[in-house]
């Protein structure tokens, strides 16, 4: 497997993979892909990182934030006709024994997104943080009670 750093010209690719990312992982993100374009372009061009892994055609990326001390994997990414065939895991074996030696990874999964989930815990990721939220449209239960408690 051949990894790359990604480029401003990879950005109509990642974008389009990114389309698809949001798509396999159950997220609420409304972006266009000329929007998802647009963002990768900002963010290769300032914070973050992109590895392209390539065989006969493009196999995966990763998009990645390196702190002092962490790497914030933003997103990973493998084209749906090649997974379960290995490619995730060895391309996130090149990232830490080629890109990322000697630094903790974080990355976030979707509830929602229980093979997603799997695929890190099977690689040797654990459980660290869970991010609870209540959505404007659906007021917490507590407020309920509280506003029919104290009228």
């Amino acid at each position: 497997m051949k990894h790359r750093i990604a480029t401003l010209a990879d950005a109509p690719l990642l974008g389009a993979l990114n389309h698809q990312l949001i798509q396999d992982e159950g997220h609420r993100n409304p972006m266009s892909e000329l929007q998802l374009i647009e963002r990768m372009l900002h963010w290769l061009s300032n914070e973050y990182k992109a590895i392209i892994f390539e065989n006969t055609e493009t196999a995966a990326y990763a998009l990645y934030h390196e702190h002092s001390d962490y790497i914030y994997l933003r997103q990973f990414f493998v084209q749906r006709h090649l997974r379960r065939a290995g490619i995730g895991r060895q391309c996130i074996e090149i990232l830490f024994s080629e890109v990322w030696p000697a630094k903790r990874v974080t990355v976030d999964v979707l509830s929602v997104n229980q093979a997603g989930a799997d695929f890190w815990r099977s690689i040797g990721f654990s459980d660290y943080c869970l991010t609870l939220e209540a959505l404007p449209s659906k007021s917490p239960e507590f407020a309920e009670q509280d506003a029919a408690a104290n009228p």
